[in-house]
Parts: C-alpha cells; sequence; structure tokens
C-alpha cells in the first residue's frame, strides 16, 4: 500500500528591494514597498509597464558574480526584488506571491542591458543565456513587501 505525502510548495524569500526613481536613475534600497496592482512598485519610474517589477535570484547572481571574479554587490543589476530559494528560469504566466497579498505574473526574462559590462566585464554575456538575468513581471494583487517575507509559487 502506497504511503501518501503532502508536497510543501517549495518557497523564498525577499532579500532586498530597490526603487528606480528616474531612468537611468540609481537603485535606492528599501526595506519595504508597497505593490499597486496594474501599476508596479509605487515611486519606481516604471509605473504602468510591461516591466512593473523586475526580479533577481541571489544564488544565479553570486554564482557569476563570483566565478568572473568579481565582488560587485547585486544593485548593479538594476531589478527591484533579489529573491533566495525561487527559480526564475522559464517561469512565463506563472504566479508569484510575495508577502501576504501581493502577487506578481511573470511575464518575461530580463535580458540584461550593456550597463553591466561597465560594472564588470563578462557579466552581461554570462548572465544573457537562459534566464540568468531575471524576469519581469506585473502586479495582480496589491501588498506592502518587505526583505524577509516570503516568496511562494502559487499552483
Amino acid at each position: 500500500m502506497a504511503q501518501s505525502s503532502t508536497v510543501t510548495p517549495v518557497s523564498g524569500r525577499i532579500e532586498a528591494i530597490w526603487i528606480k526613481r528616474a531612468h537611468r536613475g540609481s537603485m535606492d534600497g528599501v526595506a519595504e514597498a508597497r505593490l499597486v496592482a496594474g501599476q508596479g512598485i509605487a515611486g519606481n519610474v516604471d509605473q504602468g509597464r510591461r516591466r512593473q517589477v523586475t526580479l533577481l535570484e541571489r544564488e544565479v547572481w553570486e554564482r557569476l558574480v563570483g566565478g568572473l571574479g568579481g565582488t560587485i554587490g547585486p544593485a548593479a543589476r538594476r531589478a527591484n526584488v533579489l529573491l533566495s530559494g525561487v527559480i526564475l528560469a522559464n517561469t512565463r504566466d506563472r504566479v508569484l506571491r510575495l508577502g501576504d497579498t501581493a502577487r506578481l505574473l511573470i511575464t518575461g526574462e530580463t535580458k540584461p542591458c550593456e550597463r553591466l559590462e561597465d560594472a564588470l566585464p563578462g557579466l552581461r554575456a554570462a548572465m544573457y543565456p537562459d534566464w540568468q538575468g531575471g524576469a519581469f513581471a506585473q502586479v495582480l494583487s496589491d501588498g506592502m513587501i518587505r526583505a524577509g517575507d516570503s516568496a511562494v509559487w502559487e499552483e
């Protein structure tokens, strides 16, 4: 007789949050941010666009930067949210819940821009394949997110 087991959803956590207040402007680290459905991160320049929130995996960042002998921090990637324990590759059309109520629809792969080459030569090419540059999403449900909050895929 087969034993039944409960499958726990794979979850991760929010490691860091950044807001970009102007195009090509600096990324301001914040402890928390408000996500607004259909708009993005309150105070972020990319309101209502296709790429309302950009996401990056901490594990991928550390592996690639370390492999290139670099020591730059993940803010150089210019993503809005740094996650750990969440694999972003090939997640288009999946829903990711951040914190208690915020929900994001992953809508595509974020390809790294030329500014990464200024930060660390070779990093752009290293991040280009297989979603290693992260993902972008649209906000489905409002909510506050904080560093340390959970990040869980919805079924």
